[in-house]
């Protein structure tokens, strides 16, 4: 079986998830990877067949999208040439991490795709919605990157397609331990922002990932690091907190980890508000912003947070010989010493 494995690359999440999908989906058939967007840091250590623009936002600076770079950096010309260009035909089956140019291609040539991402997992019915949810971005989520049928992770079990989050190896080796800093990660800040939001707060030792920053620096009681892979993972392990934006990978490894956890959700970012409620929902501290206003709920949970406990296996394997059963229609059997066998279903 030939598989194209497609990932979104805006931001780091769906290529954290990829790292540990992938050598399994390898033990099962033929995967080459599109990687199409710009926005992530970190690499995986496979070959990458096709590398697209596709369609995505960048990152602002003020706690939101930056709409104006996000215009500039997207074109429907080059995206519809991308879908009409790629060869998807060659595959039995597209699995789709919320990328748009391969999910389209496999849409109207008629190949297999399945969709394995969290915002799948955020449209399932029975996942908490914030007040007001906006029918555009709900069309928009829906339509981005089209399946025939999804599969998700969220923060807890949705139903029997939504599963607990893909932890990476890396974090569920590390020990259990507390130390006396805070990790922070919040990359639709600028550096100035967030240090005049901390600075107050000058009993608390400070590690802050800058998506903005490329040499580390500091200033009084807060350390500014460029995004490291392996810094940033042990920072995190070490911690006595994270204060991160609403994503999906960095609150669950915090929750994993057992840190207690403070999120900020982007302004304007669909995905980040959901995440929000149901992070809120489950005893996580949310605030909207880095103003005055957060002050005294931020203090609150710095000196009375405590961390949310939550159980989340190992399942990944099972899970993805799961999604490859019920679309191809095989019972898949595998072992170190034999590799994979694949029993027709009837």
């Amino acid at each position: 079986m030939k598989i194209l494995y497609a990932i979104q690359g805006t931001g780091n999440g769906h290529m954290a998830r990829a790292r540990e999908i992938l050598p399994i989906l390898n033990d099962y058939a033929e995967v080459d990877i599109l990687l199409s967007g710009s926005q992530c840091e970190l690499s995986i250590p496979y070959p990458i067949r096709y590398k697209l623009k596709g369609m995505g936002f960048v990152f602002g600076k003020n706690g939101g999208i930056d709409y104006r770079q996000t215009l500039h950096n997207n074109s429907l010309f080059s995206f519809i040439k991308e879908i009409w260009q790629l060869p998807v035909r060659q595959y039995d089956l597209v699995i789709n991490d919320f990328e748009p140019v391969s999910a389209w291609a496999a849409k109207l040539k008629g190949v297999k795709c399945v969709g394995i991402s969290h915002q799948s997992a955020i449209l399932h019915p029975d996942a908490p919605r914030p007040r007001g949810v906006n029918r555009g971005a709900t069309f928009f989520m829906k339509t981005y990157a089209p399946a025939k049928q999804a599969y998700g992770f969220h923060f807890k079990e949705l139903g029997d397609r939504i599963t607990t989050p893909v932890i990476r190896n890396d974090i569920r080796q590390q020990p259990k331990q507390e130390g006396s800093h805070y990790t922070v990660y919040l990359p639709a800040y600028d550096d100035i922002k967030i240090i005049a939001f901390l600075a107050r707060f000058r009993d608390i030792r400070w590690e802050v990932f800058s998506k903005h920053s490329r040499v580390p620096y500091s200033f009084q009681n807060i350390i500014i690091r460029p995004i490291n892979h392996q810094a940033f993972t042990e920072s995190l392990a070490k911690s006595k907190g994270v204060f991160c934006t609403a994503g999906f990978e960095t609150p669950a490894e915090s929750l994993f980890l057992n840190k207690k956890l403070c999120v900020i959700p982007m302004r304007g970012q669909f995905e980040q508000q959901h995440n929000a409620v149901m992070l809120q929902s489950m005893g996580v501290t949310v605030i909207n912003n880095l103003k005055n206003e957060s002050n005294q709920m931020f203090e609150s949970w710095l000196h009375n947070g405590k961390p949310i406990p939550v159980t989340y296996p190992d399942n990944t394997r099972s899970f993805l010989e799961r999604i490859l059963e019920e679309t191809c229609s095989y019972q898949i059997k595998y072992t170190p010493l034999s590799g994979t066998i694949y029993i027709p279903a009837n």
